[in-house]
């Protein structure tokens, strides 16, 4: 993807800024992770939990929610987050100019869409996109506890090179830790997947062959939801189909149904859909 001009001037030294970029990975051209730091003591936060990140540029503040992919056990080192370049004049194009080093301002944490404690139900995750980030904490948080729960991961992206954490969770599936990963791509026949060898199609039309093969049993599982609407909305009726009651399936959106992935608009789909609003374009 060619990087959007952005004529944006900004600003390095602001009183505001209480964090800064400390570090930064990319997946792609238009998929990286980004660590921000507090200046001062890192701030406690619940894995699925999400923080606004931001700048100032030509004198105002440009900034957004993105879930946390880290764990807060390692707060310290700074939050991870896992993000996509969106081509609109909005944050992600400011950020992709930000220097390592460069001060922002952080705020948060915020959202509901946490685990239960001391659940020993199967979870079934269930992502599109950088929809994976909060599981990934919560898979981490977990581990680094001693308390893994056995968790089956089902991520949809429409490209193989935009499988986010795929060589980590294949490691953590590998060494044994009670884990079943399951990528699938959208896109089989692009030429960019060639040799991808494993499931094809939308996430939500490989739920049903998923929930066989691992044995999910509705009574003893919890399903957590993350990334686009329409996906999320197929995702829960497969799911319920097989028994699922509603307080057993838990929803995040990372954007209002009908609306694009950069358009800030304010969620009131439903007590159980809690938005970051992040400006993340997941998979569709």
């Amino acid at each position: 993807m060619a990087m959007l001009h952005d004529p944006r001037v900004i600003d390095s030294a602001s009183q505001q800024y209480n964090a800064e970029l400390v570090r930064r990975e990319d997946e792609t051209d238009d998929l990286a992770y980004f660590w921000v730091r507090f200046r001062g003591d890192p701030v406690p936060f619940e894995p699925g939990q999400y923080m606004t990140i931001g700048v100032y540029a030509d004198g105002k503040l440009v900034q957004r929610p993105y879930s946390v992919a880290s764990s807060p056990r390692t707060a310290a080192e700074g939050y991870e987050f896992y993000v996509r370049l969106v081509p609109i004049l909005r944050f992600t194009t400011l950020l992709w100019r930000l220097p390592v080093g460069h001060p922002m301002r952080m705020t948060g944490p915020k959202g509901r869409f946490t685990l239960e404690p001391n659940d020993d139900r199967t979870h079934l995750f269930i992502a599109t996109g950088t929809g994976i980030a909060p599981f990934v904490s919560m898979i981490r948080t977990g581990l680094i506890d001693g308390t893994p729960r056995r968790t089956v991961v089902a991520h949809g992206v429409s490209y193989v090179r935009e499988l986010g954490y795929r060589r980590q969770l294949e490691t953590w599936q590998r060494e044994g830790y009670p884990i079943t990963y399951v990528p699938t791509i959208s896109r089989p026949h692009d030429p960019a997947n060639a040799g991808w060898t494993g499931r094809v199609g939308r996430v939500e039309t490989i739920l049903d062959d998923l929930c066989e093969e691992c044995r999910i049993i509705p009574s003893q599982t919890v399903v957590y939801i993350c990334g686009n609407p329409e996906m999320i909305l197929k995702a829960e009726a497969v799911v319920r189909g097989h028994g699922l009651p509603q307080p057993h399936v838990k929803k995040e959106l990372y954007w209002p149904k009908g609306k694009d992935a950069g358009r800030p608009v304010g969620v009131t789909s439903g007590e159980r859909i809690r938005s970051p609003l992040a400006e993340m374009a997941a998979e569709s």
